[in-house]
């Protein structure tokens, strides 16, 4: 391979394929977690879901049915704050994707200077 040939490829690797490989793996670790904490949601809120459904099979009298509503306020309030926290743990996954796609631009704007120098 001629210098030429060598330069060429190695700006290439520098300008565009190390920039795509980089940012393709800080796209498929940001949908990697960011699925892993959709599936954990998913499952607290179907166990939930079904806890309540089974409560409502157990109502044999009044007291029971009490109790039920009495489980399906707390339920609510314990769905409500499990919300919230999967929408800050959402929120803090994505703050963080974008902070390191700017460091990853940054890097690689100094990256394509140097190489056409």
């Amino acid at each position: 391979m001629s210098k030429t040939q060598e330069k060429a490829t190695q700006q290439f690797e520098t300008l565009f394929f190390g920039p795509a490989r980089a940012y393709g793996s800080l796209t498929l670790e940001y949908y990697e977690k960011l699925l892993s904490a959709q599936l954990e949601a998913f499952r607290s809120y179907s166990d939930l879901s079904l806890a309540q459904a089974r409560a409502w099979t157990d109502v044999k009298d009044s007291e029971g049915l009490k109790q039920v509503f009495e489980t399906q306020q707390k339920a609510a309030k314990e769905l409500g704050e499990r919300l919230q926290g999967d929408t800050k743990k959402v929120v803090d996954l994505s703050q963080e994707f974008l902070q390191k796609g700017q460091q990853l631009a940054e890097q690689n704007v100094k990256a394509a200077s140097a190489a056409t120098k």
